[in-house]
């Protein structure tokens, strides 16, 4: 009878641990919560450059994936069993992105998603001040949207500590760069250990008295019921018909985490998944979600984002696309390409556009 006490009280201490630890966990969630304005102001600089009308510029997109979803990781919240990637393979991945960007530095605006600055998934690397550093052509722009001290999912091995964005890299320097929050919140308390998502608008000085509006936006994945994606895409039309109809040039590029309108692509040589996969769901942007002659630029011969619920596979593993811009009718595409590095690094392929200001 002793005994049974005995194990009785061991399990009720442990229970009351549990609890204990439970409950400071959220509490220290509420109080460390990141809760980002609408409207962030993230730097104005003193001699904003001035870009030339009748000119042809070239942008770089790419979801660099923090350089934790090589090709030999699957992803549990994918609907696989990894967490975060060894490290050896890490620092692989991370200087083979940047050598990737460093190849391509001619390129005048480069739109970074998913890179890190103190990340136990990243090992701690701060990957946008690492890239700064080596862009040195380019004036780079960071917009936080994933701030959270203790990621504690999975709880086997758990994502522990993100602090993760959005950057961009530009030749030229902007008038200002804000930060604006997206719509989102998926309640109590998964919100608190969940991303804040945003888009972040570079402004640049045109030499005919217009400004040239570029967007990096990296949208919502994980939305079952479509509401927060809905909610998102409508803030996003909004803001960028504004600045249309005010007479400015309008670039949005990033991770939309859904497939472009009418797409119809034209993979040689794997499934291409549209729908749930996993636990991600990638629906379509509706065919008239941008009326008139508003332009979706993506390459349909080359996908530029795969599954993650197993390791990669060329010959199995479902592709697709969710990396593409859009830009206003007073804009016209010159060339596309999305560069099939074969996921080695990123389970993300970076797409390089050109478009002239008409």
């Amino acid at each position: 009878m002793k005994t049974i006490k005995k194990i009785l009280k061991i399990l009720l201490g442990i229970i009351i641990i549990l609890v204990l630890g439970f409950t400071g966990l959220i509490l220290y969630a509420i109080v460390s919560d990141y809760k980002p304005d609408e409207t962030e102001l993230l730097s104005r600089p003193d001699s904003p450059s001035v870009l030339k009308d009748s000119s042809v510029y070239s942008l770089l997109t790419w979801n660099i994936g923090y350089a934790g979803l090589d090709k030999g990781m699957d992803f549990f919240k994918d609907g696989g069993t990894k967490v975060i990637t060894p490290e050896d393979n890490f620092r692989e991945n991370n200087s083979a992105i940047a050598d990737f960007l460093m190849d391509n530095n001619t390129v005048d605006f480069i739109l970074i998603q998913e890179i890190d600055r103190k990340s136990k998934r990243s090992y701690h690397t701060d990957q946008y001040q690492e890239l700064s550093e080596k862009l040195t052509g380019h004036v780079p722009f960071f917009a936080k949207n994933y701030d959270v001290f203790f990621v504690p999912v999975p709880p086997s091995d758990p994502m522990g500590k993100v602090e993760s964005g959005i950057a961009t890299y530009s030749k030229h320097t902007p008038v200002s760069s804000t930060r604006y929050s997206l719509p989102g919140d998926f309640g109590f308390p998964t919100q608190l250990f969940y991303l804040d998502r945003c888009f972040m608008v570079s402004r640049y000085r045109i030499e005919n008295g217009k400004e040239l509006v570029l967007i990096n936006t990296h949208n919502e994945a994980f939305d079952e019921g479509g509401n927060i994606r809905k909610a998102q895409m409508e803030s996003l039309r909004e803001f960028v018909l504004n600045e249309y109809n005010s007479g400015n040039y309008v670039v949005v590029g990033g991770d939309w985490n859904q497939y472009p309108p009418d797409f119809k692509p034209d993979f040689s040589a794997n499934k291409v998944f549209t729908g749930k996969f996993g636990n991600f769901n990638l629906t379509g942007i509706e065919s008239d979600y941008m009326p008139g002659a508003w332009l979706w630029i993506y390459d349909p011969t080359t996908p530029t984002v795969r599954t993650l619920t197993a390791a990669y596979d060329p010959a199995s593993t479902p592709t697709s696309v969710c990396d593409i811009f859009l830009i206003s009718p007073n804009l016209e595409s010159v060339s596309v390409k999305c560069h099939h590095l074969g996921f080695t690094n990123s389970d993300h392929n970076p797409v390089i556009i050109q478009v002239m200001l008409e």
